[in-house]
């Protein structure tokens, strides 16, 4: 049996237009490691719920509000927006075919076969950047937890997505009213500066405790209406 000391066995490896993408089995966890940068993992998932459970609380009993999530992951905050009766339409945007792929047929499915059968769930297979800047549709919340954070992305492009002009997209697809929650390894306090200047109102952020180290966090604002 593996342990946690044992070298990781990589089960997925693959080149796609933003870089690799791996899958590996870590004794009994399994990891995303994207262009080498550690993503998660199937460890704990405490702060994944507690992103889309923020986000519900800041909606303050808005009726069968739809929430778009921004990164399918191990599939954490899709299985626990799918477990909740309160939700409305759940959408995920996901940009790797690959993780998809692994959500669907693959290893991830034990942690999202039973959500994605929900019929308000479905995955939108996207770059989330793109997504915000050109759908039409709108959401009543937008949890978003596609980097390790505002300022330590996975990809160059995807800062644009936390600056003035990323976060009006966001506000855009987001119903007056609606809720932008933001996961991050670590506060940033630039950060919430910069969703106050977009015209965020109620920023705060949320610490997460974790095992060790600095607390995730879950960064919130509300878009006016």
């Amino acid at each position: 049996m593996p342990t946690s000391n044992d070298p990781p066995d990589v089960l997925d490896r693959r080149e796609g237009p933003h870089g690799e993408v791996v899958l590996r089995r870590h004794g009994d966890l399994l990891e995303i490691i994207a262009n080498g940068c550690f993503l998660m993992d199937t460890s704990d998932g405490r702060s994944e719920r507690r992103l889309v459970d923020a986000a519900l609380d800041a909606l303050a009993g808005r009726p069968r509000p739809d929430v778009l999530i921004g990164g399918l992951g191990v599939g954490f905050s899709l299985a626990h927006a799918a477990a909740d009766p309160r939700w409305g339409g759940i959408a995920v945007v996901e940009r790797e075919h690959a993780i998809v792929e692994w959500h669907l047929d693959g290893p991830l499915s034990v942690f999202s076969a039973e959500a994605l059968a929900d019929p308000r769930a479905k995955i939108v297979e996207a770059d989330l950047v793109t997504y915000v800047n050109e759908t039409s549709d709108t959401f009543d919340a937008l949890c978003l937890d596609i980097d390790n954070g505002p300022g330590w992305t996975v990809t160059e492009g995807n800062g644009n997505l936390y600056s003035d002009a990323g976060l009006a997209s966001c506000a855009r697809v987001l119903r007056p009213g609606g809720v932008l929650a933001v996961w991050s390894a670590q506060p940033s306090p630039e950060f919430e500066e910069t969703l106050r200047n977009a015209g965020f109102q109620r920023v705060r952020t949320e610490e997460i405790p974790v095992a060790r180290g600095v607390p995730d966090v879950v960064h919130l604002g509300i878009r006016p209406g």
